[in-house]
C-alpha cells in the first residue's frame, strides 16, 4: 500500500497547501506587522495627547506681571579706574656749599617756609674774617690803580704797568666776591615756598662741601602720578584732563590736569607714567595720599543703553526680549562699552523700543505680558 500523499494538481489546492506548510511564519509576520501599527498609533495618540494639555496649560496659564524701559539715546563712556598717588611737585634737596659748623636752626620738620625764610646759620666768623681780608685788598687796589691812572695821563708810568695793576685791581675785586659769597652761603635760607619734610642739620654739627641740610617739597601745586597700561595708552594720550578721588579726604573728587606721559614704561609690566597737575592752595591735600583715577578713554554719545542684568547669555548667544502690543518679542544682540550697570547695545536695538527689565527670565517668545510699570528713565531702576 502506498502511504505518500500525493502533491495537489490544481491552483487552489496548491494555495491552500502552501498557506497550510506555512501557517507559523504567516502568523508570526502578521503580528509583526500589528505591532508596528499599534506603536504608530500609540505614539500618535501621546503626541496628541500632550500637545492638547500643553495648550490647554498655556491658556490656562496667566500673563506674566513684567517692568519695561522704553529706550532713548543716552552716552556711554569706555573708562577705567586706576590706582595711583600724590607726589610734590617739586622734591628739593638743600645741600651744605661750604665747611663749617652748624650754629643755629630756626625751622623743625613739618614746618611750611616761604622763599627767603632763614632755615639754618653756619658759623660765619673765618668766612667774614677772609671777607673783610679781601675787601682791604680790593680797596687797596683800586685806590693804586686810580693813581697810577693819573699819573699815566701824564706820561710818567708805561701802558704795560698801567694795565698790570688795572688785572691786580680786577683780581682783588674778584677775590672779595668770592668771600663775600662764601660769607652769605653761611646763613642758609629757603630757594622756594613749601614744607620742610626733613632737616638733617643739627646745631653742632661739622659739615663738609655737599653734606645734606635739609628737604624741601612744594605743595602749592601737585602731581597725582598714575600708571597706564600699554594697552591703554593711545587713548590717554589725547586726553587734556582726568577726575580722580582722594580717599583720604572723604573721596574728593578733583579734575586733574595731563601734565606729561612718558614716552616709555617704567617697569617691567609695561606700565606708563600719567602725571597730573592738581592745585593745592588751601595745603589740603599731602604727598603720599592715595587715588583713584577715572580715566574716559572714549565717549560714545546718543547710544543705546540698556541694563545689563536684562541680558539672557545662553547657547553662546545674548538676548533680550521687548514688549510690543502686550506680547514680548525676542531679540538677538550685540554688546559693546559698558558702564558700571549699563552696556551699550551695537546692534539689535534702536531707539522707542520698550526692553523687559523685569520678569524678563519667566517668560518666551511671543508670549503674553502684563505690563505693571513702565519707565522711561535708567535711574528710577536704581531708586
Amino acid at each position: 500500500m502506498n502511504n505518500q500523499t500525493s502533491a495537489p494538481q490544481s491552483t487552489r489546492a496548491k494555495i491552500v497547501f502552501f498557506i497550510w506548510n506555512n501557517l507559523p511564519r504567516i502568523l508570526l509576520l502578521a503580528m509583526i506587522v500589528l505591532v508596528f501599527i499599534l506603536t504608530g498609533v500609540i505614539k500618535k495618540e501621546s503626541a496628541s495627547i500632550a500637545a492638547g494639555k500643553a495648550a490647554g496649560l498655556k491658556q490656562e496659564r496667566p500673563p506674566i506681571n513684567a517692568v519695561t524701559l522704553t529706550l532713548q539715546p543716552a552716552a556711554i563712556h569706555d573708562r577705567i579706574n586706576l590706582p595711583g598717588s600724590i607726589e610734590a611737585w617739586t622734591t628739593l634737596s638743600l645741600l651744605s656749599k661750604l665747611n663749617g659748623t652748624v650754629e643755629e636752626i630756626l625751622v623743625r620738620e613739618g614746618q611750611k617756609v616761604k622763599k627767603g625764610d632763614v632755615l639754618a646759620r653756619i658759623d660765619s666768623e673765618d668766612y667774614r674774617i677772609a671777607m673783610e681780608r679781601a675787601k682791604a685788598a680790593y680797596d687797596l687796589a683800586k685806590d693804586e690803580y686810580a693813581r697810577d691812572k693819573a699819573i699815566y695821563a701824564k706820561g710818567v708810568i708805561p701802558t704795560a704797568e698801567l694795565d698790570t695793576n688795572k688785572t691786580g685791581m680786577q683780581t682783588a675785586k674778584a677775590d672779595y666776591e668770592n668771600a663775600e659769597l662764601q660769607y652769605s652761603r653761611c646763613t642758609v635760607t629757603a630757594p622756594m615756598n613749601g614744607i620742610v619734610r626733613k632737616l638733617d642739620a643739627k646745631v653742632g654739627l661739622q659739615l663738609a662741601v655737599g653734606d645734606p641740610l635739609a628737604e624741601i617739597l612744594e605743595i602749592d601745586r601737585l602731581k597725582a602720578v598714575v600708571g597706564i597700561p600699554e594697552s591703554d595708552v593711545t587713548a590717554v594720550r589725547g586726553l587734556d584732563t582726568v577726575d580722580i578721588s582722594l580717599q583720604a579726604l572723604k573721596d574728593r573728587r578733583i579734575t586733574g590736569k595731563v601734565h606729561f606721559l612718558s614716552s616709555s614704561p617704567e617697569t617691567v609690566a609695561r606700565i606708563f607714567r600719567l602725571e597730573l597737575a592738581i592745585d593745592n592752595a588751601d595745603g589740603d591735600i599731602l604727598p603720599g595720599m592715595f587715588i583713584r583715577a577715572d580715566v574716559v578713554k572714549k565717549t560714545v554719545a546718543n547710544a543705546v543703553v540698556i541694563p545689563f542684568y536684562s541680558v539672557i547669555s545662553r547657547n553662546n548667544e545674548q538676548y533680550v526680549y521687548i514688549e510690543k502690543d502686550s506680547v514680548v518679542q525676542k531679540k538677538i544682540v550685540k554688546l559693546g562699552i559698558m558702564e558700571g550697570w549699563l552696556v551699550q547695545v551695537t546692534d539689535g536695538l534702536a531707539a522707542g523700543d520698550k526692553l523687559l527689565v523685569e520678569g524678563h527670565r519667566d517668560v518666551e517668545d511671543k508670549q503674553k505680558i502684563k505690563v505693571v510699570k513702565a519707565i522711561t528713565d535708567p535711574k528710577e531702576l536704581t531708586l
